[in-house]
């Protein structure tokens, strides 16, 4: 039987998406806009399993936001509303992690007005131990 053992990354974002940067009253954040920056963590094995992420959003209005990890939309609601600070738990199984280096971005949902912070991201995975 293979033995695995948990590995993560912790991505510190804090950035205000929003329509305009006076949308959202988080001095802290960084202003990006409809996208975070693009979120960049090493996978050091080729056969990474029972991938899942941990977003931290900040004032969350409506439904309609997504995380895409390697380009690639989660499947369901991404980041749903909230006041004040949400931990949120997503699968990562429409997507998939690879060996290497991986992207995660956080997209607004464009057709609202809706302003959000995101504090952290975490992405964890399973790994065979050799």
């Amino acid at each position: 039987m293979a033995r695995h053992r948990a590995n993560y990354a912790l991505l510190p974002v804090l950035e205000h998406l929003g329509p305009d940067s006076g949308s959202l009253d988080v001095p802290w954040a960084t202003f990006v806009g409809d996208r975070s920056s693009r979120l960049t963590f090493s996978v050091p094995t080729a056969d990474p399993t029972d991938a899942y992420l941990e977003l931290q959003a900040y004032d969350v209005d409506t439904y309609g936001h997504e995380i895409h990890v390697n380009g690639t939309a989660l499947s369901g609601f991404d980041v749903p509303p909230g006041d004040g600070w949400q931990l949120w738990l997503d699968a990562v199984t429409d997507a998939d992690l690879h060996a290497g280096e991986n992207e995660v971005r956080v997209h607004r949902d464009t057709a609202s007005e809706d302003a959000f912070a995101v504090g952290n991201v975490v992405v964890h995975w399973r790994e065979p131990v050799e």
